[in-house]
């Protein structure tokens, strides 16, 4: 098993999903949940509470800095039809990745002192899978 340093990830989106996927400039960090919903089956006499898994509920989230010649972010954001979304964990290991359509939505922050920061959260919009 190999360890890797999170400087190298990635992040690649398609603003229509029949356009190739680019890269999106200066992030620094994504995430990635892929909760369950869970229903409990609790009964009388049970030695603890289970639960039968439902659906997966894929949610990420992504920041980094703005690139005023880089529209990627912003673009995949104004899709009515979401898009395909790559994420890497690292750029030396591209065999490994998790894929899938999703609604992206972006934000930027400015402050005094600060660097220009920009983020985004997306959802699940159809299923995912890992490579």
């Amino acid at each position: 098993m190999a360890n890797y340093h999170g400087r190298s990830g990635l992040v690649y989106m398609s603003a229509t999903g029949a356009t190739a996927a680019v890269s999106v400039a200066n992030l620094t960090a994504w995430s990635l949940d892929m909760s369950r919903d869970k229903a409990e089956t609790t009964c009388f006499g049970d030695a603890n509470k289970t639960y039968v898994a439902g659906l997966k509920d894929i949610s990420g989230s992504l920041s980094g800095f703005w690139d005023d010649t880089d529209d990627t972010l912003y673009d995949n954001a104004e899709s009515t039809s979401g898009v395909l979304m790559y994420l890497y964990p690292n750029s030396n290991v591209l065999t490994k990745y998790w894929y899938g359509p999703a609604w992206v939505d972006m934000s930027v922050t400015v402050g005094v002192g600060e660097a220009v920061a920009t983020s985004g959260t997306f959802v699940a919009n159809g299923a995912w899978g890992q490579y």
